[in-house]
């Protein structure tokens, strides 16, 4: 085997993966469109959210390829907000830029009831490599549903029973920007929060793990490492031990959690001890109770590397607040099932593709307090990763804005339901109540 061989991996297990999910999914029960006879005004009102897409298709498509040609990351996205906020605008929504303590978030409400449910969007990229994440579909997507859903709502003069309200929501990408969001008020009185995210298939409901992160410095005693290496504690040792110490800790973690780390300060010369090491860490769980197990076990591997060699340490946990699985709501999920039905997409349910596949998000933390669904959107071919060039061409592709569009349609359709239909309601509220009770992440993280 050459080095060309040994530097290309093997794709032997994704492919035996990929074989697996199109067993599960020809073993699955297609989704049916539904009856719309759930209460009176289901028929009209689906029919008019779905016009009002249709009608916006062009405006959403420029907004999403505006945005994708303007990258900004976290915290800095003042293009999109200022382009959407003008959509917005032209639509005869006024909308709130800043808002609730944050720069680069929006804020708009229609109505005045007391049943309410919010669209999100997110439009920060990622550094360098651009909307590879596809974030600007997840933009235009809820700046559509949401103004499909006021539309649909004015046809039957109903503003005075529900509350519709848009939520920009910046810096998802390695940060948590909905948590700011939380703290600041955002997401107080809502019956549910629903929002989409590009993959490589439909599917209705999926995991999404929590993640913490980490910065742990060692501190050590500098020395000439020939003539006096006795008169040195080694932190470059203690990060090198700790690497090692979080790769035999995988063997005994469940297979659903992930580690990650890069050692990014190490010394500067060899013919010196280094006296300051830096380890830049990551921990992700599928459920919040063994995302803090696995933290907590993290920070005794920490402690014991600068334990063995004499070093110090400091562990500086999460910069940014961290984020929690996403509980997706099974009743929402499926009623999502349901509207991409009627648009012939067949989005997959809960279990067909393995919870292996996962990365995370912020929106977790939000569907910790609220019932809410974080559905995928076909928008690349199968087997395309997100975070990578051709996912960030696809963001831009046709293929995409009519996922897009569509995902617009279906999130409006939930949203309708949820704010007329009391039963679906009823059942959506009841599934949140069962699956646990809320959970604030600065509580379990103080």
């Amino acid at each position: 085997m050459d080095s060309r061989d040994r530097l290309t991996p093997s794709t032997a297990f994704i492919d035996e993966l990929n074989a697996s999910v199109h067993r599960a999914m020809a073993e699955t029960s297609p989704a049916q469109p539904p009856q719309l006879t759930s209460y009176p005004e289901q028929t009209q009102l689906w029919a008019a959210a779905t016009t009002a897409v249709e009608s916006m298709h062009t405006e959403l498509e420029q907004l999403s390829l505006d945005i994708h040609a303007h990258p900004e990351v976290a915290f800095t996205e003042k293009h999109a907000v200022a382009a959407i906020t003008e959509v917005l605008r032209n639509h005869g929504v006024v909308a709130t830029a800043p808002a609730f303590g944050l720069d680069t978030a929006i804020h708009a409400e229609v109505g005045t009831g007391k049943v309410a449910v919010a669209f999100l969007s997110e439009y920060d990229a990622l550094p360098e490599i651009g909307h590879a994440c596809g974030h600007n579909l997840i933009a235009s997507a809820g700046v559509g549903a949401f103004l499909a859903t006021v539309a649909a709502v004015r046809e039957v003069g109903r503003e005075d029973d529900v509350r519709i309200v848009f939520l920009g929501t910046p810096a998802e990408e390695g940060h948590s920007g909905k948590e700011y969001l939380i703290r600041g008020g955002a997401f107080e009185g809502l019956d549910a929060a629903v929002m989409v995210h590009p993959f490589d298939m439909d599917i209705a409901s999926h995991a999404w793990i929590g993640r913490r992160s980490a910065t742990v410095t060692f501190h050590g005693v500098s020395a000439h490492a020939s003539s006096q290496p006795f008169m040195g504690r080694n932190a470059l040792d203690a990060a090198t031990l700790l690497y090692q110490g979080l790769g035999l800790l995988r063997q005994q973690m469940p297979p659903s959690d992930r580690l990650h780390a890069v050692i990014s300060e190490g010394g500067q010369r060899p013919s010196v001890i280094p006296d300051t090491s830096t380890v830049e860490l990551y921990v992700r769980s599928l459920h919040s109770d063994t995302l803090v197990d696995l933290s907590a076990r993290v920070t005794d591997v920490c402690r014991g590397a600068a334990l063995m060699t004499g070093c110090s340490v400091d562990i500086a946990w999460d910069p940014h607040p961290p984020t929690l699985p996403v509980r997706n709501n099974q009743a929402l999920a499926q009623r999502w099932r349901e509207s991409q039905a009627q648009q012939g997409v067949d989005a997959l349910p809960a279990g067909v593709v393995p919870e292996s596949i996962a990365a995370s998000t912020d929106f977790g933390n939000v569907s910790q307090l609220v019932p809410g669904i974080h559905p995928l959107i076909k928008i690349a071919p199968e087997g395309v990763a997100l975070h990578t060039e051709q996912l960030r061409e696809a963001a831009a592709s046709p293929e995409g804005l009519a996922a897009m569009r569509r995902a617009a349609t279906s999130l409006a359709h939930v949203g309708l339901d949820v704010l007329f239909d009391r039963e679906f309601r009823s059942v959506v509220h009841a599934e949140f109540v069962e699956t646990g009770p809320q959970i604030r992440v600065n509580e379990i993280f103080p």
